[in-house]
């Protein structure tokens, strides 16, 4: 692992004391978080009908190009066998470091090309809201910081922003756009799963839990309950093992996936592990669906996901940022990727199977929970 960041000091960039960047994000008053639910961003996304009149479902379902459900938009150009694969995303802060935000939200974008199989990003461009409510000072000093913590990702990524769009917005935003071109031959096809393909993660879940405790434990009725779960300093490593993955590129994870013959993969984000497998399961050529039988959990989120349903971790739903890549292998060749994984410093768990199916995913009853501890210091 890394070295763990200095906390982020207000004091010391000349802001109050009392400075959250997490104060400016958006609040959903049931508490649920901040993408439109799955069902309803499918139905949405009819709209987007090809001239043909399929629907979003149906697009998922086509062989020659990948768009309206999938990671990335890949369009197969008229030059030479080059496809130009493009994604974007932004969010709101999740935590309180500008620097760090900005790599977190540059590593969340890269993300859907690395699902990809594709390593150079050609290009990106950086989405920015400024909030109104920032004071002059907290414009000056944190949006350069979140900037340059997003740039500084792109440089280690191999790729540099080169342009955007910043608007003055209610809440904090940031997030960009990653556009790659080049050879089909290049693109790992995410619609080739087999039965008998295995499933593999390359990140522990539980992203969002461990930051909701953090923030917890400034809250006194929430501390109490999260005090009867786990400790403060179980809290505090959770958190810190959450940043470090967060701010982790995908790309040797990608980098390995040709070489080691994957099958498909996407990158877990805000629907959860399940929701992001039932997006790949949908668009996968044979009759197959997955089954996942194993949940690598940062060491301790479990306990607070049992104590508190909203998180429905293990049932597969609980938002992730930044997450892991969710590869399909065969399963000859999985334990030999986990084992170059390894090798490499990086991480992966074989997760689940592919079974014959009607392109669906699901979480078994009682999965193994595979506690991952951090070794930060």
């Amino acid at each position: 692992m890394g070295s763990r960041r200095s906390p982020f000091d207000p004091v010391a960039h000349g802001l109050d004391k009392d400075f959250q960047l997490t104060n400016y994000t958006f609040t959903d008053p049931r508490g649920v978080g901040w993408k439109v639910p799955q069902k309803d961003l499918l139905k949405l996304l009819d709209e987007f009908k090809d001239d043909g009149g399929k629907s979003a479902e149906e697009m998922m379902l086509q062989r020659t190009e990948f768009g309206i459900g999938s990671d990335c938009s890949v369009k197969p150009l008229p030059h030479g066998g080059l496809c130009l694969v493009e994604t974007t995303d932004f969010f709101y802060p999740l935590v309180d470091d500008p620097y760090v935000m900005g790599q977190i939200a540059c590593a969340n974008v890269l993300s859907d090309i690395y699902a990809m199989g594709v390593l150079e990003c050609d290009n990106m461009l950086m989405l920015l809201g400024v909030p109104q409510r920032f004071s002059d000072k907290e414009r000056e000093i944190i949006i350069p910081l979140m900037m340059r913590g997003f740039r500084d990702m792109a440089n280690m990524a191999g790729t540099k922003v080169r342009g955007g769009q910043t608007v003055l917005n209610p809440w904090c935003t940031i997030g960009g756009t990653a556009t790659s071109v080049c050879p089909g031959t290049s693109i790992v096809c995410p619609d080739n799963a087999l039965v008998g393909d295995v499933l593999v993660l390359t990140k522990p879940l539980g992203t969002q839990i461990a930051i909701t405790a953090r923030q917890w434990l400034s809250i006194p009725e929430k501390k109490k309950k999260l005090n009867a779960l786990i400790t403060a300093e179980d809290v505090e490593r959770a958190y810190q093992e959450a940043v470090y993955n967060m701010c982790k590129l995908n790309k040797i994870s990608a980098s390995l996936m040709a070489t080691y013959n994957a099958h498909g993969a996407t990158d877990i984000t805000g629907f959860g592990i399940l929701g992001h497998a039932e997006n790949l399961a949908k668009c996968q050529k044979e009759e197959v669906s997955f089954a996942i039988h194993n949940l690598p959990v940062i060491a301790r989120m479990q306990h607070i996901a049992k104590g508190y349903s909203e998180f429905k971790l293990l049932q597969g739903y609980s938002p992730e940022t930044s997450g892991g890549l969710l590869i399909a292998f065969p399963r000859e060749q999985a334990a030999s990727y986990c084992k170059e994984m390894d090798r490499l410093g990086a991480s992966a768990w074989i997760i689940g199977i592919v079974e014959k199916g009607n392109r669906t995913a699901r979480v078994i009853d009682k999965p193994r929970v595979i506690e991952v501890n951090t070794n930060i210091t």
